[in-house]
């Protein structure tokens, strides 16, 4: 391997910026006793390194320096690292701001200026709700038609307000309000969770809300999976936390003479039925404005024919601050068209397909009942498709809305969302203008990391709607669609979170639903399939090793990605007892699964064709060497010795039951003919003996070849395919199965009007928004951009624009926890530019295409040390720096 000189130039010294507490900017109300702190550490020039930090933390910003910080100085550190570092301190307190900054010293002890201030707050901490209580409008678990409460708590202040936090669980959704203003921007808050397990609650600030005087805090609760009560095939409405929606909180006011007022819900408070008639996540709300009590959540109201607010019983769950990413409105967009199907029935058209809901204007007659029913695609007759076999009412996405006829009124759902291009109107008076309804884009406000571009527009084209499908997924939980089912299928998660991770900042996420993995195993350690769950899934299309091992996957990624160590020793016994359980079910070398490649070209119905304890074999083995891997990294050696032992038993396995050696092919009983993903699976994940190898690959091309360069792939070979074609030399064959245009094939979705992800490959597909065959997006970030993260939170990078065939230029840039990290090439000819961007504390390995060492510059040649050369490669090892080099053999 190449070595690069012992030496470097920065040009200045190391400014650390973008500084983070567990993941986030300034987070209000973390309930981690020990915070993780990081920042992002840059100097201009070249080959700069971070050699020391210190770290302040103080009680106002103004006593950040070393003479006056009141809470912690960490003194000078001597260490590389910049994210992940523990605050050390003494115990901190519940409910306060704690100011902090830090400075560096890089490679040459020089040191830095002091960052900026910045903050983060913890929440109640092990103290609590104190004496508040649940509480709610009835006892007894009714159905979606009962109204969804409206809670408010009325109360006089008699100082000015110096600080207020508000610190609310209204299960399953809450809407809060402080004297008729709304609180926050959230919406379906707070996240989904296991209820037996965890209940989150969240922290705001409504210092800016209050007022002396007299105040009122409000609430209406939604039931979300809480209490959902549509009847529905996966049992959400019978699982063991089902009730009443029920609302904890704590308001506690800070004055500026000293004094603290706090106001707990308990039975003091008032209670009402409210005009949101009915809501569930199924089957969509019903709104009657005429029963709207205006000016309820402001002072002044008469409330006395509310009646007093019942103390529930409180959740199982453990309660616990939010500390992932809020769902909220991301974009409005308004109808690119209105179709009239019949008489008094409207269809508007969005131009896209998203997750959302749809908000109404109009000026309508008392009592006018407008209906909004949503849909993803078209019936012959130009109506709006709305069924669901899984939800047993003929109601689905469809909400009404009646009027309060007071002149022009607007309305959108709280408590649901739904999977749409189209909303058919009934009811609607006249002819609905474009600003009669307005699409609601809704899904986590995960912030997106990367750009991608290339010459070739189809490249381009699958980016997007790779990217739109995921975020439509995104609803505290990955899903598998946001029309059909909403439910968090552990699959869809395992092949298409490379891929979110390449697009999204998943940190916070992904933390968040592997804590709701942990909550779903069971006894004995098994996962269900979909996460979190209720009961369903235990049994039913389980055992399905390719989907639970999800668990082990995107836990070893996450230090891949993000460098996280903590959360690894956090998941520890768990982890090893779910791979523990997986291994126990192990017969003859071969791990059972009943789901396998679901849904490949011919087989809508699923399941696939071919004996799916390969790919379950396959995936467990992965599972596997990703938990030793996680041991190594902790310093459990023997369990990692004896899960490698393992995992070689689980290769024989599959090499014994399904590898034709003779030929070259994988194969079953039950294959039907070729199957790409039995053989492209053991290849990627390096299962084929060595030897063996060149005529499985051989098999593989010849086999997509006489498909006409089609492939015949469900959701795990799709993941695998292209990758796997490409580093065996096969680029070519790669890029023209990615650009096809005939079925099945991205290329022919596009065709058919497609703007998001398929589930199906045929054009009947029932969702129309689901990630899971449309992981190609890795492809093209990897090997088409070229840009690959090897290990521990991008320290070291892999520059390698392997997938180069058919297209002159491609581009990716990313923001990493440690900094800006793109890639950008381009063919002119014979000449091949390469520009790479690597951030301080990261090592990349840059490939550039080449037929010799000497056919290649590299600017600035002094620091881009003494390449190498191996397989069309000319390869450098370079540091922090803005590099480009030239290549005049591509």
């Amino acid at each position: 391997m190449p070595v690069a000189p012992d030496s470097w130039t920065p040009g200045g010294p190391l400014t650390a910026d973008k500084l983070t507490a567990e993941y986030a900017d300034r987070p209000l109300g973390t309930d981690v006793a020990r915070p993780r702190l990081g920042w992002i550490a840059s100097a201009p020039g070249y080959g700069a390194t971070q050699s020391a930090y210190q770290l302040l933390v103080a009680s106002a910003p103004e006593l950040l320096t070393p003479e006056t910080a009141d809470v912690w100085d960490s003194g000078q550190v001597d260490s590389a690292k910049t994210f992940g570092i523990e605050y050390d301190g003494p115990a901190l307190a519940p409910r306060t701001r704690y100011h902090w900054a830090v400075r560096l010293w890089d490679g040459v002890e020089r040191g830095g200026r002091w960052s900026g201030p910045t903050w983060f707050e913890t929440g109640l901490l092990a103290e609590g709700f104190g004496d508040a209580q649940w509480i709610g409008a009835r006892e007894e678990v009714r159905d979606e038609d009962v109204p969804a409460p409206l809670l408010r708590r009325a109360f006089a202040l008699t100082a000015p307000v110096e600080r207020a936090r508000l610190y609310a669980s209204g299960l399953a959704y809450q809407e809060l309000r402080v004297n008729g203003l709304r609180v926050g921007d959230a919406v379906l808050d707070p996240g989904f969770t296991d209820y037996e397990d965890t209940v989150l609650y969240v922290a705001h600030d409504v210092t800016g809300l209050l007022r002396t005087g007299d105040n009122v805090l409000g609430a209406e609760l939604g039931r979300g999976f809480f209490g959902l009560s549509t009847p529905n095939t996966w049992r959400w409405h019978q699982t063991p936390w089902n009730a009443e929606p029920r609302l904890l909180a704590r308001l506690v006011i800070e004055h500026t003479d000293g004094s603290v007022t706090e106001i707990r819900s308990d039975d003091a408070w008032r209670v009402t039925d409210g005009p949101t008639r009915s809501d569930s996540l199924f089957c969509g709300e019903t709104y009657d404005s005429r029963l709207n009590p205006v000016g309820w959540d402001a002072p002044g109201f008469d409330d006395g024919s509310w009646t007093a607010a019942l103390v529930l019983p409180a959740p199982r769950g453990q309660l616990r601050a939010q500390e992932h990413e809020p769902i909220r409105v991301i974009e409005d967009v308004a109808p690119v068209s209105f179709t009239q199907p019949r008489p008094g029935v409207w269809v508007a058209d969005f131009g896209r397909t998203t997750a959302g809901w749809t908000k109404l204007r109009v000026d309508a007659s008392e009592g006018t009942r407008i209906s909004l029913e949503h849909g993803e695609w078209l019936l012959a007759d130009g109506t709006v498709f709305a069924e669901n076999k899984h939800v047993h009412k003929p109601r689905f996405q469809r909400d009404e809305f009646i009027a309060a006829g007071n002149g022009v009124e607007e309305w959108e759902p709280r408590f649901s969302y739904k999977g749409f291009r189209y909303v058919q109107l009934e009811g609607f008076p006249g002819e609905p203008t474009l600003g009669a309804v307005t699409m609601r884009v809704v899904h986590s406000d995960v912030r997106e990391i990367s750009r991608f571009s290339a010459s070739q527009p189809l490249y381009e084209q699958i980016d997007q709607a790779m990217r739109r499908t995921v975020l439509n997924n995104l609803h505290g939980i990955p899903t598998d669609t946001p029309k059909l089912e909403k439910n968090g299928w552990t699959g869809d998660a395992q092949v298409g979170s490379p891929t979110m991770a390449g697009t999204l900042d998943m940190s916070r996420f992904f933390t968040k639903w592997l804590g709701d993995l942990r909550d779903s195993q069971n006894e004995a350690g098994q996962l269900p399939v979909i996460v979190p769950t209720g009961d369903w899934g235990f049994t039913e299309l389980s055992p399905a090793t390719e989907w639970s091992t999800v668990y082990p996957f995107i836990l070893r990624e996450m230090h891949r990605w993000y460098g996280d160590e903590r959360l690894l020793a956090e998941h520890w016994d768990a982890v090893l007892r779910y791979v523990d359980y997986e291994l126990g079910r192990v017969e003859d070398g071969l791990s059972l699964s009943v789901l396998g490649d679901w849904i490949p070209p011919g087989y809508p119905s699923g399941p696939p064709p071919e004996d799916r304890r390969l790919t379950g074999t396959a995936y467990l083995y992965r599972a596997v060497i990703s938990v030793a891997e996680i041991g190594e990294l902790l310093g459990h050696t023997g369990e990692a010795d004896r899960l490698r032992k393992a995992a070689g038993e689980l290769a024989d396995g599959i090499n014994h039951a399904f590898l034709d050696r003779s030929a070259g092919v994988y194969r079953s009983d039950l294959d039907p003919d070729y199957r790409q993903t039995s053989n492209a699976l053991p290849l990627a994940f390096g299962l084929v003996p060595d030897e063996v190898v060149p005529q499985v690959v051989a098999n593989l091309v010849a086999d997509i070849e006489e498909r006409g360069f089609h492939l015949n792939t469900g959701c795990l070979g799709v993941v695998v395919l292209l990758p796997v074609l490409t580093a065996y030399g096969h680029a070519d064959v790669a890029a023209k199965v990615a650009l096809q245009r005939t079925y099945p094939s991205w290329g022919y979705w596009f065709d058919q009007g497609a703007d998001t992800m398929w589930e199906m490959w045929e054009t009947d597909t029932r969702s129309r928004n689901h990630y899971f065959q449309g992981t190609v997006a890795q492809w093209l970030l990897e090997n088409v951009a070229g840009l690959r993260n090897l290990s521990n939170g991008w320290e070291r990078i892999l520059v390698r624009p392997d997938g180069r065939e058919q297209v002159d230029s491609a581009a990716l840039r990313t923001d990493t926890v440690r900094g800006r990290v793109a890639v950008s090439w381009r063919r002119v000819g014979r000449v091949f530019q390469l520009e790479v961007q690597v951030p301080v504390g990261s090592t990349a390995e840059v490939h550039v295409p080449s037929a010799a060492i000497s056919d290649v510059t590299a600017v600035p040649a002094p620091f881009a040390g003494e390449p190498a050369f191996a397989d069309g490669y000319t390869i450098y090892t370079v540091p922090a720096g803005h590099w480009s080099f030239t290549s005049r053999t591509s």
